[in-house]
């Protein structure tokens, strides 16, 4: 398999959204009466994840989720709260001297907020990394992210098959294939188990753990 192109989910994949949720829930006056005294493995207990996504998500809460994750976008203390993973940065300048053209490709309520979010956030890997992101409709899980991998593909004259998305969602796996790519699933304590049709895919405990499995299976030339 040759792989040239390396498309990065953010939320979950290079930040960790569950600590933005976590502080969101536990200190936000709107929920802290509420979430204020739950523990870091209750999480999952109070956004129970739904099989089409895999892992914590606002909008799974039974009751509040649409108010939840309206309250959450529209605070930037929570929002933008969310740091980089352990090794992120080394591992991005690594692969980008290997040769990869690498780009992030995050579905949002508002592209330019998140934009300019995420330009601060991995500003150390600016002059290389290409920051793409995409408006999400009414439901996560819609064809957004297919729709602009495909645009990227057209826009930076990409191969399809040359190219991998490395996400935690199960919903984005889809997309990926569905665009001619391919998909490789970021694990973390929270995420659930891919359903039987999609277990052929390759799931990785962290970005290292990416990085070897991409040098070990994969190609660029």
């Amino acid at each position: 398999m040759i792989i040239k192109n390396i498309f990065w989910d953010v939320d979950g994949v290079l930040a960790n959204l569950n600590y933005a949720y976590f502080n969101f829930l536990t200190k936000h006056p709107k929920y802290a009466p509420v979430y204020g005294n739950i523990k870091w493995a209750d999480l999952p207990k109070v956004l129970p994840v739904n099989p089409k996504y895999g892992a914590l998500e606002l909008k799974t809460h039974p009751e509040r989720g649409e108010e939840l994750d309206y309250d959450f976008c529209h605070s930037p203390e929570f929002f933008c709260n969310r740091p980089l993973y352990p090794h992120v940065i080394e591992v991005l300048k690594e692969l980008n001297q290997k040769g990869y053209r690498q780009f992030t490709l995050s579905a949002t309520f508002d592209v330019e907020t998140k934009k300019k979010f995420l330009n601060k956030l991995l500003a150390e890997v600016s002059d290389f990394l290409t920051i793409e992101c995409v408006q999400h409709g009414k439901f996560m899980h819609d064809t957004a992210k297919e729709d602009m991998l495909r645009a990227c593909y057209e826009k930076y004259g990409l191969k399809a098959e040359e190219t991998v998305l490395v996400d935690d969602r199960i919903y984005n796996q889809q997309a990926a294939i569905n665009s001619g790519a391919h998909p490789v699933r970021m694990r973390c304590e929270f995420t659930t188990d891919l359903p039987e049709d999609l277990r052929w895919i390759p799931e990785v405990k962290d970005i290292e753990d990416f990085k070897n499995w991409l040098y070990a299976n994969t190609a660029m030339a």
